[in-house]
């Protein structure tokens, strides 16, 4: 039940920017994305102070390899050399996460890392469709 209300709360946060007028969003407040996704991790994972303490500067390394793939995706197109650069990133930062974490909730990490991208881009979908122009009759 905690753990709804968490997603509830951060889910109307994001919602709030989109509906004020003037634009700015989460920027204008002072957070970025990667901010969002931690506090989100974090509730999520109901991570101890001294688990967060340990796990973030291991997820931000994580985080860096992870965007160094994607970079090297777009110069060369090659969906498998990406999907094999994501998945041994992610087996090696599996094992450095149980330093910080238990390995359930390593787990659960990446399945909550997975579904705050989603929320992520349906949040953007749905701004995209509320600045299209409703066809004519």
């Amino acid at each position: 039940m905690k753990k709804l209300f968490s997603v509830l709360v951060l889910l109307s946060c994001l919602a709030l920017p989109a509906m004020s007028q003037g634009g700015g969003g989460l920027k204008r407040q002072g957070m970025d994305i990667e901010t969002w996704k931690s506090i989100y991790i974090t509730r999520r994972l109901d991570l101890t102070p001294e688990e967060a303490q340990k796990l973030w500067p291991i997820y931000n390394s994580y985080s860096a390899e992870v965007r160094r793939a994607y970079f090297n995706y777009r110069s060369n197109n090659n969906e498998i050399q990406l999907d094999e650069s994501l998945l041994n990133i992610r087996k090696k930062y599996s094992v450095e996460f149980t330093k910080a974490i238990s390995p359930g909730k390593v787990n659960d990490f990446f399945r909550a890392e997975k579904d705050f991208n989603v929320l992520v881009q349906k949040e953007q979908q749905r701004r995209q469709m509320l600045r299209r122009p409703f066809p004519g009759p």
